[in-house]
């Protein structure tokens, strides 16, 4: 990673602005149900604070569309963040203004502050300078430990760094370039990568660059069958994207003068309906008969997966192998986060889960300590994985440019 990194910098005094990603899921009465990205931010935060620097931390939650919306408010998170500290967590109740500045002016070595959600203000998706100089205003110097909106030209994105002489990488954001840059750069291998989720389209960049870096690429989820269209089989009911068939085919085609080998499910789980009661059965994957929909990938899949995945050395996996949220459709997923903790435990592999839903899958598994590394960042992810530049990372400051202090 050539980004200037928080471990580069004494921050003794000097006031950071920290671009977090506390973007957490919030129940009906603002309780926060899963505090992972607070938790992942916390070692760039206590390094300055340990410095006796001062955060003032920043992040959106939710969608309220430029609009101040009270159950999008940040306050719940500056809650757990004191708990998690171990010390108060001031909050601002605007992040730009005389509120945030008053609040940031009267900071004292080793105080941490929030400010509210950005997205209250429609300024910052739009990336607009003056509420980029307003923000970058209230600080010496930025952080940005936010991966999960890297992908992001926003104004706490990219907007802010224009008026800072540094802009730095905290540890999450070092940690995720690290890990990914490494399997797509300089891999062990072999090197596999599995790509799920329910369509083509929105994994087309991934599986054309990965398929120049990969020994091979294992495909499941709803996208196997516009794959399976274009070979011409029968898919009953299943997800397919009509529109994607011919670009399927050619993927296939470039595959085949490629030195990665594509690996497509042999049997899937069937059901007429998506619930957690819905009757099922196993059926190969060119013979889906009419009124039926694929949902899953079926027992001989998972044992041709493992059988593919045994000897790997780096595996990068991003999406769901089906519809894992309902209990009949699991049992692939489920498998796939099982083989990858067992090949980290037994054999020493680097395995990268792409955030999303397959790190929500490693969760509901319990496995997610048995893994390399788990992005924090879906979309991001698989901007990386696409080999695109990176608006949030490209704007942070090079180390050649400047000297550590």
């Amino acid at each position: 990673m050539n980004k200037v990194s928080v471990s580069d910098i004494n921050f003794r005094s000097r006031r950071v602005l920290v671009r977090v990603d506390f973007n957490v899921p919030l129940d009906e009465d603002q309780n926060i149900t899963d505090d992972r990205r607070i938790r992942a931010a916390l070692p760039t935060l206590k390094k300055i604070l340990d410095d006796g620097g001062m955060v003032i931390a920043c992040s959106h939650l939710g969608r309220p569309k430029g609009k101040h919306v009270p159950e999008l408010s940040l306050r719940p998170v500056a809650k757990r963040l004191s708990e998690l500290l171990g010390q108060e967590v001031i909050f601002a109740e605007d992040c730009i203004g005389p509120e945030a500045a008053n609040v940031a002016g009267k900071m004292k070595e080793g105080d941490c502050l929030l400010l509210e959600n950005l997205r209250f203000h429609p300024e910052e998706k739009k990336n607009d300078p003056e509420f980029a100089r307003k923000l970058a205003s209230l600080a010496d110097i930025y952080v940005n430990d936010a991966f999960g909106t890297a992908h992001r030209a926003h104004a706490s994105t990219v907007g802010v760094t224009r008026y800072f002489q540094q802009a730095v990488a905290g540890y999450l954001m070092e940690k995720e370039i690290k890990y990914l840059g490494d399997a797509l750069n300089n891999p062990q291998r072999p090197f596999a990568a599995i790509l799920g989720g329910a369509k083509i389209s929105g994994k087309i960049d991934v599986i054309t660059n990965l398929l120049d870096k990969v020994d091979m690429l294992l495909i499941g989820g709803g996208m196997v069958f516009t794959f399976t269209r274009a070979m011409g089989y029968e898919v009953g009911d299943s997800l397919v994207e009509e529109e994607k068939v011919d670009l399927a085919a050619e993927i296939i085609e470039k595959a085949k003068q490629s030195h990665a080998e594509l690996v497509f499910p042999k049997d899937v789980v069937i059901a007429s309906e998506i619930s957690d009661s819905a009757k099922t059965d196993v059926v190969p994957v060119d013979k889906i008969p009419a009124g039926m929909k694929g949902l899953d990938i079926g027992p001989a899949t998972i044992r041709l997966f493992q059988e593919k995945l045994a000897d790997a050395r780096t595996i990068v996996w991003n999406g769901p192998m089906g519809v894992f949220e309902h209990c009949p459709f699991e049992t692939g997923t489920l498998a796939i986060a099982k083989l990858l903790a067992t090949l980290t435990e037994q054999q020493g592999a680097v395995t990268i889960v792409g955030g999303g839903d397959s790190a929500a899958a490693v969760a509901k598994a319990g496995l997610e300590e048995k893994l390399t590394h788990i992005s924090t960042g879906g979309g991001a992810s698989l901007e990386f994985l696409a080999g695109k530049e990176l608006p949030g990372i490209a704007a942070l400051t090079n180390r050649t440019k400047v000297e550590a202090v």
